[in-house]
């Protein structure tokens, strides 16, 4: 089963919501929120933002759930040395 790819975000600062698409390549670990230009960043214990203000958690944590892959975004950068 393939990964939901859309996640809502909502600014925990002025409740701000937008749908954005995630990245399969790598973590998003910043978000500015449209609203209050809040910039966002993951939680203790999250991967990216959308595993802490999503309404869907990233693809590779989906995919985790669904007993596959190792389930951190971060595995999949390219840019990882």
């Amino acid at each position: 089963m393939q990964p939901e790819l859309h996640s809502e975000i909502t600014c925990p600062q002025c409740g701000h919501r937008k749908v954005e698409t995630m990245p399969t390549n790598a973590c998003q670990f910043f978000y500015e929120c449209e609203g209050c230009h809040a910039l966002l960043k993951p939680q203790p214990g999250h991967c990216c933002v959308f595993c802490s203000y999503g309404s869907i958690p990233c693809p590779p944590i989906q995919l985790e759930r669904q007993g596959q892959g190792d389930g951190c975004c971060r595995a999949d950068s390219s840019t990882k040395a």
